[in-house]
Parts: structure tokens; sequence; C-alpha cells
């Protein structure tokens, strides 16, 4: 097991690519805290993940909630050997159409609450353990309306850089793991029939090169890999799982004749 006797905390843990990395994360022999704001999804998820999880429940926009959630996994599991912090929101900021309530309540999420939770994490974190922030496609991509959510994102990978320089002589890695469009609850709001969903899907893989939505489970094995020492030698990167939109966009079936 890549994980035997190793220490994990993921943030938004109770749901989509978060319960997804603590559902293998546990399987490969790591004892896993995991985070969100919503209580019953949080006591769901631990009574589905086993013993070897701990539910606490702490908005991460919430500093001090963070701070004292990371002070209680260490007293429980011990000093922490993988960082992941999942956490964000989407959120709709079209030019001429946004406020600005709307607009920093994304930046504060996904990059703001990224950093602090970080900075809470460093004095429980083992020497050589990693960390992986949540990035995305949309940092790239330019899809329209998307601005607070975009440079949300390109914050992520510019702070890993950053923190990755900061920790490296802990021998500590920082990596970027960016999902491209996956089946999470994500999408809920955009599409929040059965009918809808299906019809999103449809539109969004013929954008996609492979032709198809992400699963959760792919972004979360490529956490894990991140989170092992298959990946020791790999520092200030990212790695996008999203069926080759950024790669190579010109492959997606929408421009095939």
């Amino acid at each position: 097991m890549r994980l035997a006797n190793k220490t994990a905390f993921i943030t938004g843990g109770n749901s989509g690519i978060g319960l997804a990395t603590a559902r293998l994360f546990v399987a490969e022999g790591a004892r896993v805290a995991i985070t969100g704001r919503n209580r019953a999804t949080l006591e769901a998820a631990a009574t589905e993940l086993g013993p070897n999880a701990l539910a606490i429940v702490a908005d991460a926009t919430d500093i001090a909630a963070t701070e004292k959630a990371m002070r209680q996994a260490a007293a429980s599991l011990g000093k922490l050997d993988i960082l992941f912090v999942n956490a964000g929101i989407a959120g709709f900021t079209p030019v001429g159409g946004t406020t600005l309530e709307a607009f920093e309540s994304v930046i504060r999420t996904n990059i703001t609450s990224v950093f602090f939770t970080v900075q809470a994490a460093v004095p429980h974190l083992n020497d050589g353990a990693s960390i992986i922030l949540n990035g995305s496609v949309i940092s790239v991509l330019g899809n329209p309306g998307w601005a607070a959510y975009a440079a949300s994102k390109a914050g992520v990978r510019a702070m890993a850089r950053v923190m990755a320089s900061e920790l490296s002589p802990r021998g500590i890695r920082v990596n970027v793991v960016a999902p491209g469009a996956a089946r999470t609850p994500i999408w809920n709001a955009a599409a929040p029939t059965a009918e809808a969903y299906a019809m999103l899907d449809k539109r969004i893989s013929r954008s996609i090169p492979l032709g198809r939505l992400g699963e959760a489970d792919e972004v979360a094995k490529t956490v894990l890999f991140l989170a092992s020492d298959d990946a020791s030698n790999i520092q200030g990167a990212e790695i996008f799982v999203d069926g080759g939109s950024t790669g190579s966009p010109a492959g997606a079936p929408i421009y095939r004749g």
C-alpha cells in the first residue's frame, strides 16, 4: 500500500473529488482527516470511510476554525504527511454583471483560504510531507464569465510555486492537480435535473479531446500519485487531468469532420 502509516488532511473531503481522494487514501493505508461545512454529509462520509477517518466540521473560509481543525487532526492522528487543499467554489462573474461581493467570495474561498490552510498546516507537517492544491483548467482556457474563478485558480498555481520554494528546505513538496470537467456536485446548480445534466454532459464532452467528462476517481488517482513516494522528485508542478482540454484542444470532437 502506497500510503501505509501516513496521515492526511483533506479539505472539502465530504463530497466530489475530496471524498473520492479520501476513499483512495484510506484504501492505500492512510489515516485521513476530512473537513467540510455540512455536518450530515461529513458524518456520512466518515461512516463510509471507516475507523481510519476523522471528520471535522470546519468552513475553509474560517481561518480560526481551520487552525483548530489542524490541531485536532494532529492530536488525533499524529503529525501530517499529506495535505490536499481541495475545498473551493465555482462562481459566474461576467464583466458588467458581477457584484463586488460575488467576486470577492470566490477569491476569498479559492485563494485566501488556500493560503491560510497551508499556513495552518505547516507546523503540523512532517518534514518530507506532500501538499497538493486543487487547481483547474479554467485557469488557462479563458472561459467567458469565469474571471474570478480563473484568476483564483491561476493564483493557486502561482502560490504553489512560491510555497514550494519556501518549503523545499524541509523537503516538503507542493504541487497542483488541475481537473478538467468532471462528474462532481459542482455542476448541481447549472444542471439541477437529470435531463439538464445529460444535456450539459453532451455539450461539454464535445469540447474534450477524449470525448467525455472525467471522473472524480481519475483526479483522486493523480492526487494519490503526488501524495506518494512515487512523486518524490516532483516539486512545483501542475498536472492537468482534463482529457486533453489544455494540451490538445484541437483534437476535440467538435472540430472533427
